[in-house]
């Protein structure tokens, strides 16, 4: 306990350490007048998504370090990213072409190119940029999820129906998640396997209709929402077959639209109990969380988040769109969820954080909470110092 006592000794000459959770807004495209976010690269750097531009058409972005990249369309007036790749250097989205018919693109090193001669999207990317997911629309008239890879485009069938979309993929590729309709016609969640090409329908919670969103990283863990009838639900999240329902903010609806590598944050759109469109953060620890509590301090203006659409790798960084009173008008937001001393980031600074830093004192680990590389007595005193924070 030496160290404790050298660094509470120190801890009290240098004051206090002010530093906590952070809201970045992304504004738009030169003259534009709304932003959405949709996707986030696997550090948090790179946040895809659309804005309108002076013509008020809505253009695919690409923003990093502050600066929105325009990523144009095929000829058309409208163009919309969804995913990113684990870099941030590959985009995937749709365009579309002077006809108005919107084609899935795959984005890189400046050039965007239509991966499907029929009308399609593409709404998801693996962590490489290789294999990319969506849906394509067939000769005959009916919706395919496909799966893309080395210019090859599968289509994956559907659970009985006629119509299959997907919105998301492992890392590797394996997995692909979206819904599809069954004998009944109904929608229902699926998670596809490329070793198998198995389209395995994830149940709905007695509900009857259901839609997956998102994958973990090794395909494990599926989130998205599970649908009444009349479309209320709530959000869920499917662990290698068993389906937890995850709640709301207090209303009557919830949809799941992303999830972290490990599966264990997840995030999405909730009603409160008033009606209103909030965004969550769900953990195990800690259960479902209005983003607009956690950042009350920075929206004393009267500005709101509404809607969160994806999670960076590690959990930390969140996207989606809200409401900025300074600009008057909807802009994307990035969101860093760090709490800082938050060794283990389960949103509390406690015993585990100080134990963290203890036994990996000397080294990088996960006791690095300030990310300098080391672990040090800079690391304890934040810990000490924040110590309670976020519990």
């Amino acid at each position: 306990m030496l160290r404790i006592a050298v660094a509470l000794s120190v801890w009290l000459s240098v004051g206090v350490i002010t530093e906590a959770q952070q809201l970045i807004w992304l504004g738009t495209l030169p003259s534009g007048r709304q932003s959405r976010a949709f996707g986030i690269s696997a550090n948090g750097r790179v946040v895809v998504g659309w804005s309108y531009d002076a013509n008020f058409q809505a253009r695919a972005f690409r923003w990093e370090n502050g600066v929105m990249l325009n990523l144009g369309t095929f000829g058309g007036d409208r163009s919309v990213a969804h995913a990113a790749s684990a870099d941030g250097q590959v985009v995937v989205g749709e365009a579309r072409n002077f006809a108005g018919v919107e084609y899935a693109f795959r984005w890189q090193n400046g050039q965007m190119r239509a991966i499907s001669n029929f009308r399609s999207a593409a709404m998801g990317v693996s962590a490489d940029g290789n294999v990319v997911v969506g849906w394509v629309q067939l000769p005959n008239g009916q919706w395919r999820a496909f799966r893309w890879q080395n210019g090859q485009m599968t289509t994956l069938g559907t659970l009985g129906g006629i119509r299959s979309e997907a919105n998301g993929v492992s890392a590797d590729g394996r997995y692909v998640v979206g819904m599809a309709t069954n004998a009944a016609e109904v929608w229902r969640a699926f998670r596809w396997d490329a070793q198998t090409g198995f389209m395995q329908d994830l149940g709905d919670l007695g509900r009857g209709l259901s839609v997956a969103y998102a994958v973990s990283a090794d395909g494990r863990v599926v989130v998205g929402s599970a649908l009444y009838p009349n479309l209320n639900g709530t959000a869920f999240r499917w662990v290698e077959g068993t389906m937890q329902d995850l709640g709301t903010l207090g209303g009557n609806w919830s949809e799941a639209y992303g999830v972290s590598a490990d599966g264990q944050v997840v995030v999405g759109i909730s009603a409160d109990r008033n009606g209103w469109w909030r965004p969550f953060r769900w953990t195990p620890q800690r259960g479902m969380e209005d983003l607009n509590t956690l950042y009350a301090s920075q929206l004393t203006d009267g500005s709101w988040l509404e809607a969160a659409y994806d999670v960076s790798a590690d959990g930390r960084w969140i996207v989606g769109y809200g409401y900025r009173v300074a600009t008057g008008r909807y802009e994307a937001f990035l969101a860093d969820t760090r709490i800082t001393g938050d060794a283990n980031n389960d949103g509390c600074v406690d015993d585990v954080d100080l134990l963290l830093v203890l036994f990996h004192f000397g080294g990088a680990g996960q006791g690095d909470v300030n990310e300098d590389g080391t672990v040090d007595d800079t690391d304890l005193l934040t810990v000490l110092f924040r110590f309670g924070t976020g519990c």
